[in-house]
């Protein structure tokens, strides 16, 4: 949590302070603390959004600017017509608060669930998906140099992005196959180089401010912005995993992708490249998964002790459906729930339900913010271990029996995992076999099912089971 007299003495930086009235941490926000904050300045209350991380503000994947580059491209972005706060402070290193600036606090939805769902948003949702297309085109035409960008910002070719991308995922040593399998699907359709442009890296529902009357009002986190292909914005708007489960709405789950690209190009003057903005959907899905599972390391490792970071790293399973759905679709087998046999009363499954219930209601009750928040999470994470222990042992077995199939040969499963992993990689196996995606969809399945059964992802999957 950050000091709040040194807070406090920082912000008397800003003309007109006169106190620090009070300061929130949001729940939202995977990487970086984001806070709402209440000051009085010159007589008035005021209130401020605050970002902030320790060290210099890198994000989870190492990718992207701190946040002192952050809060000059809200500044480079305002400027070319994208909406936004306009950043009031920011911190020094001598603050002793580490990286973060302060920025205006816009009123509007920012959760991705309610935007695609609450009754007072189905007049925005109408036109969402084309003004997030002109916002895109707006943003896309920032000059870097002028902005004092172009040594700040790495720069990125599809091929880095994808190697980059594997090289982080290889480092958690954790064999997931179908993220190797969807690396090498990626490097062998790597799309045609276009002139590379400023990338917001994070475009997405959920990093947008809607209101019912303007729509969108900010674009917010910059944490993962770059130079390099501007259809890679196009193609993580529509990425799965940030439709929120509104799946039959392709463009975050508000929206159609004929409206998106004819916002683009409306504003642009260029035309959309379809087959690019396909190969970044499934690189989104790809980066998210390798996202979740460092985000996940992060806790194993200790650097981020949060019960969230575990929880975030189980959702790397739904980004591998998405690439089964989009790569090798069809239906996969249904793992069948074991009885908890023992005879032990009670059983272990009902001392977790015990714990669950009494974290979903008791616990919360009484609970505000991130406190109540992080007492849903952990209630999700007994329900993943339950599943877990109910699916596990017949999702195994069947895992290492295809795997013994397709490797000719048996032994422990996670080094099974291992060998298909170095064989995909090598090129040591065909890609196309079909017993190879029929192992694929049914793990990555089996796995959803236990970490989240009511995904989108896998709900298609399963349409047939």
């Amino acid at each position: 949590m950050i000091d709040l007299p040194t807070l406090e003495s920082v912000l008397r930086r800003l003309p007109g302070f006169e106190r620090l009235e009070s300061c929130d941490r949001l729940s939202a926000g995977a990487s970086r603390e984001t806070y709402r904050v209440g000051v009085v300045i010159g007589g008035a209350m005021r209130t401020l959004a605050l970002r902030r991380a320790a060290g210099e503000g890198k994000s989870a994947m190492g990718a992207g600017p701190g946040l002192a580059i952050e809060a000059m491209l809200f500044s480079a972005a305002k400027a070319a017509g994208v909406p936004g706060p306009e950043v009031v402070l920011v911190l020094q290193p001598e603050d002793g608060l580490g990286a973060g600036f302060a920025m205006d606090w816009i009123s509007g939805e920012t959760l991705g669930g309610r935007i695609v769902k609450s009754p007072e948003l189905e007049g925005a949702r109408r036109t969402l998906a084309r003004q997030c297309g002109q916002i895109l085109a707006r943003l896309h035409a920032v000059d870097v140099k002028a902005a004092g960008l172009d040594e700040a910002l790495e720069s990125f070719t599809p091929e880095h992005a994808v190697r980059k991308t594997h090289a982080a995922y290889l480092e958690l040593n954790t064999p997931q196959p179908m993220i190797d399998f969807t690396a090498m699907w990626l490097l062998k359709n790597l799309p045609h180089e276009h002139p590379h442009t400023l990338v917001h890296g994070d475009f997405r529902n959920g990093n947008l401010i809607v209101d019912p009357d303007a729509g969108v009002a900010a674009v917010l986190d910059w944490e993962l912005a770059h130079v390099g292909d501007p259809m890679r914005d196009l193609g993580w708007l529509m990425t799965r995993s940030w439709r929120f489960g509104a799946s039959e709405k392709a463009v975050g789950g508000f929206g159609e992708p004929d409206d998106l690209f004819e916002g683009y190009e409306q504003v642009s003057g260029r035309k959309v490249d379809r087959k690019a903005v396909h190969f970044w959907e499934v690189f989104g899905s790809f980066w998210w998964a390798v996202g979740a599972l460092s985000m996940g390391q992060s806790f194993r490792n200790g650097s981020e002790p949060s019960v969230e970071r575990p929880v975030i790293g189980r959702r790397s399973s739904e980004c591998q459906i998405d690439c089964v759905n989009m790569l090798i679709p069809g239906w996969a087998r249904r793992p069948e729930a074991a009885t908890d046999g023992a005879g032990d009363l009670p059983a272990s499954t009902e001392l977790l339900t015990g714990v669950r219930d009494f974290l979903r209601e008791d616990a919360q009750a009484g609970r505000q913010g991130r406190s109540q928040f992080l007492s849903r999470v952990a209630a999700n994470a007994t329900d993943i271990v339950l599943r877990e222990m109910s699916l596990g042992p017949d999702a195994h077995a069947w895992e290492a029996q295809g795997l013994s199939a397709l490797l000719g040969g048996g032994g422990p499963l996670g080094q099974q995992r291992a060998r298909l992993c170095a064989a995909i990689r090598a090129g040591d196996i065909d890609l196309k076999r079909p017993d190879l995606h029929a192992y694929l969809r049914d793990s990555v399945f089996a796995r959803v099912m236990i970490d989240q059964p009511g995904y989108a992802g896998a709900l298609e999957c399963a349409r047939a089971t």
